[in-house]
């Protein structure tokens, strides 16, 4: 999408302070954090949300997961972290592209707002 906010980020048309890249996904911190580590993980390929994941996205999906560990291991989150998937509006999702939001460095209550 051309005008994406995620897609652009993924073009490096716009400034983020990422925290990984690789040749599928991007990830980077949050501008407005919910935690004192708040990093969105999102895929370079544009999928408005979840529900609209096609089969032949199932090996990305998997690369969102794998890369949470990696940035948790990378940030050292032995401790505990959330991840969160928002789909729709009126599941909190902001921006129509699929992410994840990987929460830490603060107690997460239950259940979530």
């Amino acid at each position: 999408m051309e005008h994406c906010v995620f897609c652009m980020i993924a073009r490096g048309e716009v400034e983020s302070k990422k925290v990984m890249e690789t040749e599928d996904i991007i990830a980077f911190h949050d501008l407005n954090p919910q935690a004192p580590i708040h990093i969105l993980i999102v895929p370079k390929k544009h999928i408005a949300k979840l529900d609209e994941a096609e089969e032949s996205d199932i090996h990305l999906l998997g690369k969102l997961l794998f890369a949470v560990k990696a940035i948790a291991q990378k940030y050292y989150l032995n401790e505990g972290y959330r991840v969160v998937i928002n789909a729709g509006t009126a599941g909190g999702q902001a921006i129509p592209h699929l992410h994840l939001h990987l929460l830490a460095g603060r107690h997460m209550s239950w259940p979530p707002g």
